[in-house]
């Protein structure tokens, strides 16, 4: 299992390194059989959301281990920076981590220097799911460091603003664009479409492209001709939308339904 498990860890870095396309599972309700299905659909990794949900690490813990079993990369996003809240998730087996709100490059390394063991970061040593409960705890100890995964959100102007500092950063695999955050910092929330939206997401994707760095973006409404678009735009990762909103989708065509029979 761990040789598994690290060799679809290293073959996500390796792809996103390459530049290749990758395509990502998004997860927000905390019942592990929803992330394990996508798994099952061939998704590169499944990422879960804890910063905008009531997801704990408990029950992350869970959907780490429901993933895996499928043979995919599971990364979380925690509720924040914390190592309070990133330390437990990495003890849990998590493959790496998609870390929001990142503005400055002092927080990338920061970041790096958390998740990382010596001597490219300062994590400290232990014993848990991640390393076998102690089975497998040299091979991950000395394999880590080279096939975790570590991917930043830039979501405001400053971070687009400062990304030709983050993406220097060394232990950085992809970034990722969040339109609906950078709306916001521009004063024009909810307005994606934007023309300065626009603009500083095509800013983040062409130093992404300068500097070899992945770089991705969420499609809430996933329809083939807007997963070509994001290609089109640069974008070398995308994530196909989340069961919250295939979810949501369902049940605003049933409500329809329900109207249109009554």
């Amino acid at each position: 299992m761990f040789e598994t498990r690290k060799n679809t860890r290293a073959s996500l870095k390796q792809k996103l390194a390459n530049r290749e396309r990758v395509f990502g599972g998004w997860v927000s309700y905390r019942e592990p059989a929803i992330a394990e299905t996508f798994a099952k659909a061939g998704f590169d990794f499944v990422a879960i959301d804890m910063e905008h949900t009531t997801i704990t690490t408990d029950e992350a813990n869970r959907i780490i281990t429901g993933v895996q079993s499928e043979g995919v990369t599971c990364l979380p996003r925690p509720v924040s920076h914390n190592n309070d809240y990133i330390k437990p998730l990495l003890e849990a087996g998590a493959d790496g981590m998609i870390i929001p709100m990142v503005n400055t490059q002092a927080e990338v390394k920061e970041q790096v220097r958390l998740q990382k063991f010596p001597p490219l970061g300062q994590r400290s040593y232990g014993v848990n799911r991640a390393h076998g409960y102690g089975f497998d705890y040299k091979p991950y100890i000395d394999t880590r460091n080279d096939s975790s995964i570590f991917m930043i959100q830039v979501e405001s102007i400053t971070a687009v603003e400062n990304i030709e500092a983050l993406v220097k950063v060394e232990g950085l695999d992809a970034v990722m664009v969040g339109p609906y955050d950078i709306s916001g910092s521009l004063g024009v929330p909810g307005e994606t479409n934007h023309p300065k939206v626009r603009e500083a997401a095509k800013h983040v994707v062409e130093v992404c492209a300068r500097a070899g760095i992945s770089c991705m973006t969420q499609i809430a409404d996933v329809q083939k001709d807007a997963v070509e678009d994001a290609f089109d735009q640069g974008y070398t990762a995308v994530i196909l939308g989340s069961d919250l909103f295939i979810l949501w989708k369902w049940a605003d065509q049933m409500k329809t339904l329900m109207g249109e029979l009554r």
